[in-house]
């Protein structure tokens, strides 16, 4: 079994938020023939799906993104799955709107939902792929992220959403190492959105 875990926050006030690239990727993913309906377990919202015959749950926290350790141990623990095999989808303000990064393990840089899976699972030995949303001209870099995206970066953002779950069929299939050669782009190779305000 691998668990997929996004994050995000719930309820539609968050729906298309910076936040919730997490979510937005879990919700793609789960729209195939091979994914079941979403149901309500472990302070989470859970999708099972089938890859090559192999269990995959997609998961969308429900405890809001600063307690998001909360679900993701309740689900690891109660699963036995070896850290190995979960990933786990965030945005990152210190990417370029639309930026791809993944990594094998790594700190929390500051992202409150890392950092609260890191302070219950006890380790950063967990893949992550963060997306970028790059970070504010000027303004609070809470009210940033709980802000919807510009129209100007919003065809950036779902190509890169489209681009994520890409990167997680590659990694169910052919591990971590395959994910990061592919889909970690060298800086400045993707297309920026336009900085200019709307």
């Amino acid at each position: 079994m691998k668990v997929v875990v996004g994050l995000g926050n719930p309820g539609k006030r968050y729906e298309g938020t910076r936040h919730n690239v997490g979510f937005a990727v879990i919700d793609l993913m789960a729209r195939c023939p091979e994914a079941g309906p979403f149901a309500s377990r472990f302070d989470a919202a859970i999708a099972e799906r089938r890859s090559n015959a192999e269990k995959v749950l997609l998961v969308k926290p429900q405890t809001f993104m600063n307690l998001s350790g909360q679900a993701v141990r309740q689900v690891v623990d109660f699963y036995q799955v070896p850290l190995t095999d979960l990933l786990v989808i965030c945005d990152d303000v210190n990417l370029p709107v639309g930026q791809l990064r993944i990594r094998a393990r790594g700190s929390h840089g500051g992202h409150r939902g890392l950092q609260d899976i890191q302070r219950h699972l006890g380790t950063t030995e967990y893949a992550r792929l963060r997306i970028g949303v790059g970070q504010p001209e000027a303004g609070d870099l809470a009210d940033y992220v709980l802000d919807r995206f510009r129209p100007a970066e919003r065809s950036v953002i779902e190509e890169a959403i489209q681009r994520a779950a890409q990167a997680v069929e590659v990694w169910l299939h052919r591990g971590i190492a395959a994910c990061m050669n592919e889909f970690n782009a060298p800086s400045g190779s993707k297309k920026k959105s336009d900085p200019a305000k709307e």
